[in-house]
C-alpha cells in the first residue's frame, strides 16, 4: 500500500500518534474530574452529617437522598488518644465493598471523634462503568479518527495523483500542458512549473530535431563541393597555382564546417551554463557594461550605438553567462543588419511583467513568417551558421524570460529584439535624487 518513503504513510502514523496522545489525554483529565467531582460530593456529604450530628441537629437535614444515604451511613463516637487529630478522611476496601471514613472532632475535651463511614462501593462501580465507557468511546473515537486521516490524506494526495497520471502518461511525442484550472490552489505553482517545463522540453525535442538535420544539411553541402573540387581538380594536370587555388577552396570550406561546428559545441557550452548557480547581479549594470564594449565596435563600423536604461538599478538572481549572451546576440545582429551611418538603440523599462530589454535596429526588417529561433535558419544575405537566435531562446527559457523579435512600428524600417525578465525573483532598486 505504501512505497518505502510515503509522505501519505508519514501523514497517517503523525496524525493516529497525535490523535491517540490527545484522545488519551484528554480521556484521562476528564476521568480524572468525574472521580474528584464525585468524590468532593462524599466528603462535603460527610462533612455535613458530622456537623449536623456535632450541632444536634437533624442527620439528614436538607437530603433530599436521605433513606438511601441512611442504609449505607455507619456513625460511631470513639475516643482517640492524640489530641491533634484534625478532620481527616480516608478510604478502605473490603472485600467487595468500598468505605469513606470521615474522622470529625466531637468533644474535644473528652477526645472524643466521629467516625462517619459510607459504603460508596456503588459510586465505585459506577466510576468503573464511566472508566469503561471512556474506553469503549476512545476506541470508536480513535478508529473514526483513522477512517478521518485515511480519507484526508487520500484527498489531499488526490492532485499529486493527478499529476502524476498526467506526466506518467506523457513521452516526447505526447507532451501536452497540464490544465492548473483543475487544480487546488495550493497547487497551482507547481503545475504552473512543470508546465514552464514541458514547454522547454517540446522546444528543446523540437529544435533537437531540427538542429540534428540542419547540422547534417550543412556539413553535407561543404563535403559535396569538397569533394567535387577534388575530383575536378584530379580531372587532369593543372599548373601550381591552380593547386594552390584548389587547395585555397577546399580550407575555406573546411573552415565554414570548422565554424559550423564551433557554434554546435557552443550549444553543449549554454546548457552547462543553464545548471550553473545562479546569482543576485544588477542587471542594469550589466547592460551598460556591455554597451560600451559594443559602443566602440559601432563607432569603429561607422555606427551609433545609443543607450536608455530604466530604472537605474534592477537586481536579479540569474546566471550571467545566459544574459550576456542574449543581449550580446541581440547587438551583433542589430550590428550586422543596420547599414552605416544609422543608429542601434539598447534600452530598458519597467513593464507589468518585469524589466523589458530592447535593441532596435535600422536594418532590413524581418520574415514574420519564418521561425528565426529555429537552427540554422538565416535572415538576409548576411553570413552565419544560423545559431546565434537559436542558442538565445534556449538562454531565455533557461532563465524564465521572454524573447520576441518583431518588425518596427514606427515607419523605420528595421527590427526590435526584446527580452522580458520576470519581477518575481527580482527587485527594483529605487532611484535617491
Amino acid at each position: 500500500m505504501f512505497s518505502k518513503h510515503s509522505i501519505r504513510k508519514d501523514f497517517l502514523i503523525q496524525i493516529v500518534i497525535s490523535t491517540l496522545a490527545l484522545i488519551f489525554t484528554f480521556s484521562l483529565i476528564l476521568y480524572f474530574f468525574i472521580e474528584k467531582s464525585i468524590y468532593d460530593e462524599k466528603h462535603a456529604q460527610l462533612l455535613k452529617y458530622a456537623q449536623n450530628i456535632s450541632n444536634h441537629q437533624s442527620l439528614f437535614k436538607e437530603d433530599e437522598n436521605f433513606s438511601e444515604n441512611f442504609f449505607s451511613l455507619t456513625v460511631e463516637i470513639v475516643y482517640l488518644k492524640d489530641e491533634n487529630v484534625s478532620i481527616s478522611e480516608y478510604e478502605k476496601t473490603v472485600g467487595l465493598h468500598t468505605y469513606l471514613t470521615l474522622i470529625y472532632p466531637f468533644d474535644l475535651k473528652e477526645n472524643a471523634y466521629l467516625r462517619i463511614t459510607q459504603d460508596i462501593s456503588s459510586t465505585k462501580h459506577l466510576l468503573h462503568i464511566i472508566l469503561k465507557y471512556i474506553f469503549f468511546i476512545n476506541i470508536a473515537g480513535f478508529l473514526l479518527v483513522v477512517l478521518y486521516a485515511i480519507t484526508l490524506s487520500n484527498m489531499l494526495i488526490r492532485p499529486i495523483k493527478h499529476l502524476s497520471a498526467k506526466l506518467s502518461n506523457m513521452n516526447e511525442h505526447l507532451l501536452k500542458p497540464i490544465d492548473t484550472t483543475t487544480l487546488p490552489k495550493e497547487f497551482e505553482p507547481l503545475g504552473e512549473i512543470l508546465n514552464h517545463l514541458i514547454a522547454r522540453i517540446q522546444n528543446f525535442v523540437k529544435y533537437q530535431k531540427e538542429l540534428f538535420i540542419g547540422t547534417a544539411h550543412e556539413l553535407k553541402t561543404p563535403l559535396a563541393v569538397i569533394k567535387l573540387k577534388n575530383q575536378v581538380t584530379l580531372i587532369k594536370k593543372r599548373s601550381p597555382q591552380e593547386y594552390i587555388e584548389a587547395l585555397n577552396n577546399t580550407n575555406k570550406s573546411v573552415d565554414e564546417m570548422n565554424i559550423i561546428v564551433s557554434n554546435i559545441l557552443n550549444i553543449g557550452r549554454q546548457e552547462g551554463a543553464q545548471l550553473e548557480k545562479p546569482v543576485q547581479v544588477d542587471v542594469i549594470s550589466i547592460l551598460k557594461q556591455k554597451a560600451n564594449d559594443f559602443k566602440l565596435l559601432a563607432s569603429h563600423e561607422g555606427k551609433e550605438l545609443k543607450m536608455s536604461f530604466e530604472p537605474n538599478a534592477f537586481m536579479a538572481m540569474l546566471q550571467v553567462s545566459l544574459l550576456n549572451q542574449i543581449v550580446q546576440n541581440f547587438l551583433q545582429n542589430a550590428l550586422k543588419f543596420t547599414p552605416k551611418d544609422k543608429t542601434v538603440i539598447l534600452r530598458s523599462s519597467q513593464d507589468d511583467y518585469g524589466l523589458l530589454i530592447e535593441v532596435i535596429d535600422e536594418g532590413c526588417g524581418i520574415d514574420d513568417s519564418v521561425d528565426l529561433f529555429a537552427p540554422f535558419v538565416r535572415q538576409g544575405n548576411r553570413q552565419g551558421v544560423g545559431l546565434g537566435l537559436f542558442l538565445a531562446q534556449s538562454a531565455a527559457d533557461a532563465l524564465g524570460a521572454k524573447i520576441k523579435i518583431r518588425n518596427r512600428e514606427d515607419g523605420i524600417d528595421g527590427t526590435v529584439a526584446s527580452l522580458q525578465l520576470n519581477s518575481k525573483l527580482s527587485c527594483i532598486i529605487p532611484r535617491y535624487k
